[in-house]
């Protein structure tokens, strides 16, 4: 059952492309719009990655405008990473079309279907517990995210 699960959501959110950024791409803009002004340390923390990596990364989505980088008020040596107004505005359509997506599928469910669905998402949401951070699921960033 938790395969189909994942297959279908996989599916139907794979309807709204993510071009032109990977899936690891869009974790790190998930991150970025969360923990605006995190350095590069602290973003391959949350990504599960090594500095090198996570800078190859943001090197590809600051070409596309997509991402920023500022100097540090904190340290000389240290960039802040932000997202841009073009990748705040990709967030933003990514999920309208996500949205707009899911609405058609549900649309075509009758309203007892549509409750029973809403019914069972929170009940998974209240399994999965706490979840500070939708791109990586870890609780800690959060006290790293300007520290670091």
């Amino acid at each position: 059952m938790a395969t189909a699960a994942a297959e279908l959501l996989e599916m139907l959110l794979g309807r709204a492309s993510t071009a032109p950024v990977s899936p690891s791409q869009l974790r790190v803009l998930f991150l970025l719009e969360r923990h605006e002004g995190i350095n590069l340390r602290t973003l391959a923390d949350g990504l599960r990655s090594t500095p090198s990596s996570t800078s190859r990364l943001c090197d590809r989505l600051q070409a596309v405008g997509f991402v920023e980088r500022l100097p540090s008020a904190n340290s000389r040596r240290e960039l802040q990473l932000r997202l841009s107004g073009r990748g705040c505005a990709f967030l933003a359509d990514l999920r309208a079309r996500r949205e707009q997506e899911l609405a058609v599928v549900t649309a075509r469910m009758s309203g007892e279907s549509r409750a029973m669905l809403l019914k069972g998402l929170e009940s998974l949401r209240n399994a999965a517990g706490p979840v500070t951070d939708e791109a990586t699921g870890d609780a800690s960033l959060s006290s790293r995210a300007r520290t670091a």
